[in-house]
């Protein structure tokens, strides 16, 4: 079966139509879904053909742990909505981390990243680098000088995420993306909670972009999947031959799985995120919530920075809640319609407690520098009516 290009390129698309549209390969068939290659390989007419695609001296697919048709479309789609030159999926979330961050750097070398963290991002820093030699120093992302102050001469990469999990602080990705350059740093962002829709990361001078595609972009719960996105250089140089030969590939049946998710990206991102903002604007003075942070408030900490750098705010509601753990607990426990899940991004409402998941392995002191507290909770927003679903939450607040 042979594939043509029948998608579209033009950069005067909005980002709905290239949600739908590009990317798209269609074979002589001419379906209207994008089709599932699922194949590992692929055949060639000619020996000589089969030696040429090896170096790369004739285009077309090898094998599906280097590239697959279904992949290419899923890597084209988020380029066109990313504004990247290239592209590369990855397994998991963490897949991209990894790659976006192992492929860059050799024993000798150090990265700098912010403290507040995903907790298994925090391991790569942490606990998986310096195995293989290269060193990290963790700083509170929100203050510069302690960025400027990290840099040493063997500097490589600087990483971060914006806004962070779970307590949302919204990092300045400009002004961080300028001292690592001028330490001759790349800079990696990982853009998960805020979606391509609401924050452009190489637009603010970031050099790699990663998303954990199991998030917004399947957004139902489906199947996992991540992506790394750049440069065509910083691609080629840094991540294309790490995945080739170690092989972290999205499978082509969660590719497709992906792009089916994408075509309905931006209206459930917008319904999500109109949903938390209501959300937020119940819980902001409720007396059994102590601390309310949402990323579309005029109170959020970095309210300045979220106006220059982010075009909305979030489907993410972080709260805490009086009483500690035990009247956390009650509350998640009381909830009907919300589900507990350490997932976010989904068409339903998902909630989680920090402190006892995503951030467990950290040190109660550790976890007390960032702010997660026994009674925070996560609020991951959903496509629910937004009355059922703030009528849950206070329902469940009146037990906690």
């Amino acid at each position: 079966m042979s594939a043509s290009k029948a998608g579209i390129k033009a950069k005067s698309y909005r980002p709905e139509t290239h949600l739908v549209h590009t990317g798209t390969l269609r074979s002589q068939f001419g379906e209207t879904s994008e089709a599932i290659f699922l194949t590992q390989g692929y055949v060639y007419d000619s020996a000589l053909t089969a030696e040429r695609r090896f170096t790369n001296e004739e285009p077309g697919y090898q094998y599906s742990r280097f590239s697959n048709p279904t992949v290419t479309m899923f890597e084209e789609r988020m380029c066109a909505l990313e504004g990247a030159e290239a592209a590369r999926a990855t397994a998991t979330g963490m897949a991209a981390v990894n790659t976006a961050l192992m492929g860059q750097v050799r024993a000798g070398d150090h990265v700098v990243a912010s403290k507040q963290l995903f907790g298994s991002c925090r391991y790569i820093v942490e606990d998986h680098l310096p195995r293989y030699g290269v060193a990290s120093t963790l700083v509170n992302g929100t203050n510069l000088d302690e960025w400027k102050n990290a840099v040493r001469k063997n500097t490589k990469t600087f990483f971060l995420e914006s806004p962070t999990n779970p307590n949302l602080e919204v990092l300045d990705i400009a002004a961080i993306a300028k001292i690592a350059h001028d330490a001759g740093a790349t800079l990696v962002v990982d853009n998960v909670f805020s979606t391509p829709l609401y924050q452009r990361p190489l637009e603010l001078g970031a050099d790699c972009v990663v998303y954990s595609a199991t998030k917004h972009i399947d957004g139902q719960g489906r199947c996992l999947g991540g992506v790394v996105l750049g440069s065509q250089e910083f691609i080629t140089n840094n991540v294309h031959q790490l995945i080739r030969q170690t092989g972290p590939s999205l499978s082509p049946f969660n590719a497709w799985v992906l792009l089916k998710g994408l075509e309905t990206l931006f209206v459930r991102v917008q319904r999500q995120t109109d949903n938390a903002a209501l959300v937020a604007v119940a819980l902001a003075e409720h007396p059994k919530v102590t601390r309310s942070i949402y990323p579309g408030r005029p109170d959020h900490p970095q309210a300045d920075i979220i106006s220059r750098q982010m075009k909305g705010g979030s489907n993410l509601v972080a709260f805490e809640i009086k009483g500690g753990k035990a009247a956390a607990f009650r509350f998640q426990d009381a909830l009907k319609l919300v589900k507990i899940s350490n997932n976010l991004g989904d068409a339903k409402s998902l909630i989680t407690h920090p402190a006892t998941t995503t951030h467990q392995r950290l040190t109660p002191a550790a976890r007390a520098e960032l702010g997660i507290t026994d009674g925070m909770v996560r609020l991951s927003c959903g496509l629910e009516h937004p009355d059922d679903l703030i009528d849950d939450l206070l329902t469940a607040l009146a037990t906690a």
